[in-house]
C-alpha cells in the first residue's frame, strides 16, 4: 500500500505553525478546550499573542492581528492544519467537545486508506482537520 510506505526518516521535523488573527481568544480558546493544548511561556515580543503547547513543545504560535479584513485566497497557500487522533475514544471526546461548543464540522472519509476526517473552522480562514484510522 502506497500510503503505508511512506518514508519519515528525514533529520527535519516540522516545528510549529502560525496563526495570525483578529480573533485571539476565541483561537485560543478552540485549541485548548477541543484540541487540548495548553497555553505556555512566550518570549515578550511587542505584539499579543500565545504559545500553545503539547507534550512540552510549543507547536501553535498564535499572534493577534488588529485588521478584520480578510487575506485574499492566494492560488498557492497552506490550507489547513491537521490533527491526528490516535483512539476510538478520543475521537469520540473530540466529536462531544465539537457538539458542545456548537462547532460545525464537516466529515469524510479518505480513500483506500478509511480514515476518518472531520475538518472545523473555529475563526474565518483558519480550517483544522482532525483525522484517525480508529475511529
Amino acid at each position: 500500500d502506497v500510503y503505508k510506505r511512506q518514508h519519515y526518516n528525514s533529520r527535519m521535523k516540522i516545528d510549529h505553525a502560525t496563526i495570525v488573527t483578529p480573533q485571539l481568544e476565541a483561537v485560543r480558546l478552540f485549541f485548548c478546550d477541543i484540541v487540548g493544548l495548553t497555553a505556555g511561556e512566550r518570549p515578550p515580543f511587542g505584539f499579543d499573542g500565545y504559545w500553545l503547547y503539547h507534550e512540552g513543545k510549543a507547536i501553535i504560535h498564535l499572534i493577534k492581528t488588529n485588521s478584520e479584513r480578510p487575506l485574499t485566497k492566494s492560488p498557492t497557500r497552506i490550507d489547513h492544519i491537521a490533527f491526528r487522533v490516535v483512539s476510538a475514544d478520543e475521537w469520540n471526546k473530540l466529536i462531544a467537545k465539537l457538539e458542545a461548543a456548537t462547532y460545525e464540522y464537516e466529515s469524510s472519509v479518505v480513500p483506500m486508506t478509511g480514515e476518518r476526517q472531520l475538518f472545523v473552522v473555529p475563526t474565518p480562514g483558519v480550517m483544522i482537520e482532525f483525522v484517525s484510522a480508529t475511529a
